[in-house]
């Protein structure tokens, strides 16, 4: 399908990289606003919420919400194995305008970081496949009922309720796979889900309503369940593990489920040849160890920063402040210990 000269694929890489370069800059208006308001009252981190009160926080959400509708209608014209791997161009993004902007230095491996996402997903829209826009919702129905995908559904769902059931009380405290385990499997479901509502909601607005088909409303129901339960799990993600090593991780596992149930439902790879698959496949790799790049490269920004931090420790609690000692910690190590 074109129109003016866009081929539907065009439509969604041009809102994909909207979507990144939105939501790249959100962190970047919503870091200066919590700096501007930690210089005028209690800082987020201590749980304070000045920032509420300040413009440039607020843009930076607004920013972030665009970058999300954006990236919402980026699935309805392009396949997930095109959309998906593009959101780490917001990491780069963020990066650079943090280099730029919040004068955060960014080294050499940064730099090679940022290469490998942007080599990688130019290697990608190369050989995106072109996708077949269905014509009504039913149509996605036979999709999502096909063999296929049905017994995708079926392994995703018991692999979800046996991380839930079993090994989440067991080891979810300790081993960050259990919680990232689920929030991907559920978010593969969640992202065709989205995109059924999505092309539902496209067919409407040509004039072929959709309103009407049981299925819009379960294809709903589905994404509003998965939502949920997706970002009850990455809190709890969020809150017991590093968030840069939780990031990186999961950007893998989603990335890569997501794009396997969207190959498996809508037939993505149908039609392309081995080179122009294993030519995506590479891409995909590289972009992804692009991303696991910039995120290490986080962390050991943060680990130095520890090294130098300052801390009071006291040799009795029984006794008073003016019994502290003040101490550089040099070793990382015995932060974390």
């Amino acid at each position: 399908m074109t129109d003016m000269g866009f081929s539907d694929n065009s439509k969604g890489l041009i809102l994909a990289m909207s979507s990144s370069a939105f939501i790249g800059s959100s962190f970047i208006l919503k870091k200066k606003g919590l700096k501007r308001a930690a210089a005028h009252g209690t800082r987020a981190g201590v749980g304070g919420y000045t920032y509420l009160l300040e413009p440039l926080w607020w843009a930076g959400m607004v920013t972030m919400i665009i970058g999300e509708i954006a990236n919402f209608v980026a699935y309805i014209y392009a396949p997930a194995v095109l959309v998906t791997p593009l959101g780490a161009l917001s990491i780069i993004v963020s990066a650079v305008l943090s280099h730029f902007l919040l004068k955060e230095r960014l080294p050499k491996m940064g730099v090679l970081g940022c290469v490998s996402c942007i080599v990688g997903s130019i290697v990608i829209v190369i050989h995106a496949p072109q996708e077949q826009t269905p014509s009504s919702v039913q149509e996605i129905w036979d999709l999502a009922t096909q063999p296929a995908f049905l017994i995708y559904v079926m392994a995703t769902v018991s692999l979800v309720l046996a991380l839930i059931i079993h090994f989440e009380p067991r080891y979810g405290q300790n081993n960050m796979l259990v919680y990232l385990g689920i929030c991907s499997l559920i978010g593969s479901l969640t992202v065709v889900s989205i995109k059924a509502i999505g092309i539902a909601i496209k067919l409407t607005l040509d004039g072929i309503s959709q309103i009407a088909y049981p299925q819009t409303w379960f294809f709903l129901t589905v994404a509003t369940i998965c939502v949920i339960t997706q970002l009850n799990y990455l809190n709890r993600a969020l809150d017991r593990f590093n968030a840069t090593i939780v990031s990186p991780v999961y950007y893998v596992m989603f990335t890569t489920l997501t794009i396997i149930a969207s190959a498996i439902m809508f037939k993505d790879w149908s039609g392309q040849d081995v080179s122009s698959i294993t030519s995506e496949i590479c891409g995909f790799i590289t972009v992804l160890s692009g991303t696991i790049i910039l995120h290490m490269n986080r962390e050991q920004e943060e680990s130095n920063m520890q090294k130098t931090s300052r801390w009071f420790i006291s040799e009795d609690s029984m006794k008073g402040v003016e019994d502290d000692r003040l101490i550089l910690i040099n070793d990382s190590d015995y932060l974390e210990r």
